[in-house]
């Protein structure tokens, strides 16, 4: 009786081998929980009800508006500049109504009112040049060529990105990993399972022709 129950115990590896499958898998599922409620979810909903279309450049345009940056000039320097404000107002192969062009959402996120936002520099008239060079490849480079744009209608209907902050890489990717963990985790406990069944059936076996 006592090496019956022997037999069905596990031994230190392959109690420490289990250990490691349910720990892959409750890692695995506590990963897509976090990454789908804090960063999966938002980033379909950017998603959802939005799409691409043909952009033309309407007018390029600088306010008289300035807005305000912060610079860094080492591990213990930081500052305050300004940059003027650029708009790029395009016109989608979706709708006639004039929509507001940014580099992507998280600059919408950052100054929706602008299009770009220069890489701030200390000197107020650095970031001026950087915004006038934009002003000048929007309207002589473009022109009137049109161009791809992202657009979401629910969230921003009046507002068109060049570019998106999060593709469909980026979503596979936070969506894959997760998944392979939790699998991960599950094939080393049902190999384990299935190896000591298998150890079990064998010593079994063995008493039988030793009868």
């Amino acid at each position: 009786m006592a090496r019956s129950r022997a037999a069905y115990e596990y031994t230190e590896a392959e109690d420490k081998s289990m250990r490691l499958g349910f720990l892959l898998i409750a890692a695995g599922l506590l990963s897509l929980l976090g990454l789908g409620c804090c960063w999966l979810r938002p980033a379909l909903q950017e998603r959802g009800g939005g799409g691409s279309a043909n952009c033309t450049v309407l007018a390029v345009r600088q306010l008289g508006e300035r807005f305000a940056c912060t610079f860094s000039c080492g591990a213990a320097c930081r500052g305050t500049a300004r940059y003027p404000c650029l708009q790029v107002l395009v016109r989608t192969s979706r709708t006639s109504a004039p929509a507001l062009l940014h580099e992507d959402e998280r600059q919408l996120r950052t100054n929706p009112k602008c299009s770009y936002i220069p890489p701030c520099a200390r000197d107020d008239q650095e970031n001026s040049e950087n915004v006038t060079y934009k002003q000048k490849y929007w309207k002589e480079k473009v022109g009137s060529q049109p161009f791809t744009c992202y657009f979401n209608q629910h969230l921003r209907p009046d507002d068109v990105m060049l570019k998106r902050t999060h593709d469909e890489t980026v979503l596979l990717h936070c969506f894959l990993w997760p998944v392979v963990t939790f699998l991960v985790g599950v094939l080393i406990v049902v190999l384990t399972i299935c190896a000591k069944s298998l150890a079990i059936r064998a010593e079994a076996i063995k008493k039988k022709k030793h009868l």
